[in-house]
Formats: C-alpha cells, structure tokens, sequence
C-alpha cells in the first residue's frame, strides 16, 4: 500500500472517487485495515466509549489520544491517519497548537476538530503553522450536553443554513477535510458540491465524498447500541478482513450507506 495523502483525497474528490475511513484505537486493528488497503484511519475520541467504557467522550485527555495515535501509526505507516482533539484541548488557539503538535508528533497526518466558524481562527493558525484540519459538523459528540443528547442535526432551514456557513467558512480558513455526523442527506450532499475539499459522512447520506464508521460498530462489538446508519460488515462476512474489503468496497460503489442506513 502507497502512503496516502490528503493530495490523494483531493484528487479522489475530483474524479468521484469515494472512499471509506474506518476508526482504530492500537497497532493490531491498525496493521489489520492497512493490510486491506483502508486509505483513512481516524483515532477517535470514542476511545472514551468504545475502550473506556464511559458514556461520552468528555472524560478523555490529550495524552489518551498521543498514546493511541503512536500505537495506530506503528501499525499503520501508509494509511493517512487523523486524530481527534478532544474536549477542551483546544478552547483557544494558543492551546489548541500546544496540544495538536503533541498529536502530530505521535503520528497524525491531520486533527480533527469539533465546531462551526467559531473555530476559524483556531484553524487558521493551526495551517499556518503545518497542522492540517478536519473540520467536524452537524452531531459534534463533544456537545452532547448542549444538544441535550445525540441528536440529528440540520433539519431545521436556520440550522441547515448555518452549517453550510460555516463548512464553507471553516473551508476559508485552511480545513482541509470536513467530516459531517447525522444529519440528512440532502443536506449533506448540498455541503458536499459546495465544498472543493473532501467530505466525509457518518449518518449523512451516500452523496458525500466518504464515508466513516467506528470500529466496533462495523463488527457489530458495540456493546450497548448500534446506530442506525451503522452496518454489521462481520455478520455479513464472517470474517474480519472480508469485512472491511466489503466495508470499502461498498462505500467506493456508492451502496453503502442505502436507504436503511440513511437519515432523512
């Protein structure tokens, strides 16, 4: 497998050429998903809930994700690999270089960020100083006590078109990848041709330039719930590899996320 780049996923946007990303928390799992070509890997926050065992991602630290971020990026050296910056790690810019340089020296190619135009500056200076970003909207997990749980978000015109805003604006400021959770697809795919960089959806539809999973959904681990645009690609297969080749090869054809897997 060829070291992928975010030039690769500009490039795959160009020609409409979708792709999948799927999480990873350690080595094992990270080596499993390079052996089957997986371009993106994304160490998420959910580590809280999916490896903790919290019932959100709040609790999880900067040094939670350094040390998933170096065990992911020994066992993936060719995927292009995201990490997730976790609540409060980077309410000010100063502190959000501080902590995103801890991230990038683990291994990350890229951070992730939850939040709208409010973030432009932090994502300014981040690109400015060699931090790429990805921009996450709609769903932000970290907000769940504002939203009043995990809701859909965007179904409201006002909403919907604050979003779009401030995919565009974060676009502005140097993002270079966003990532969209839960909200409807037309929505999303409205983001997605207005955008010139990649978009990656989880809940939002088959339209959008990607598609992202956790982990233990795709096998169907989770402990508690599934949701509802999650599918169980192990029950499907019977085996872990074939699993994720499903996975990728469903989302590049376009047939995953389908009807049932959609948020209207």
């Amino acid at each position: 497998m060829k070291k992928i780049t975010i030039n690769d996923l500009m490039r795959w946007k160009q020609e409409g050429r979708k792709f999948a990303t799927v999480t990873a928390y350690d080595a094992s799992f990270a080596q499993l998903f390079e052996s089957q070509n997986m371009p993106v890997l994304l160490v998420g926050d959910s580590l809280g809930m999916v490896l903790q065992g919290q019932t959100d991602t709040l609790p999880v630290t900067i040094e939670d994700m350094a040390y998933h971020t170096r065990s992911v990026r020994a066992g993936s050296p060719h995927s292009l690999l995201m990490t997730d910056m976790p609540f409060m790690s980077y309410a000010t810019p100063a502190q959000a270089c501080e902590n995103a340089a801890k991230l990038m020296r683990a291994g990350a190619n890229m951070v992730k960020l939850e939040g709208g135009s409010w973030l432009v500056e932090t994502v300014r200076m981040l690109t400015e100083r060699a931090v790429p970003v990805c921009a996450h909207l709609g769903l932000t997990p970290q907000s769940v006590n504002i939203f009043g749980g995990y809701k859909v978000q965007g179904r409201e015109e006002k909403q919907a078109e604050q979003m779009l805003h401030d995919a565009l604006a974060l676009q502005n400021a140097g993002a270079q990848l966003v990532i969209l959770e839960c909200v409807p697809a037309r929505l999303a795919a409205k983001i997605t041709q207005a955008l010139d960089i990649p978009v990656i959806g989880i809940g939002a539809g088959a339209d959008t330039d990607g598609q992202v999973l956790v982990m233990h959904d795709m096998f169907g681990i989770s402990a508690n719930y599934m949701p509802k645009f999650s599918k169980n690609f192990l029950a499907e297969t019977g085996d872990m590899r074939q699993a994720v080749a499903k996975y990728m090869e469903d989302v590049e054809r376009g047939i995953f996320p389908d009807e049932e897997h959609t948020i209207a």
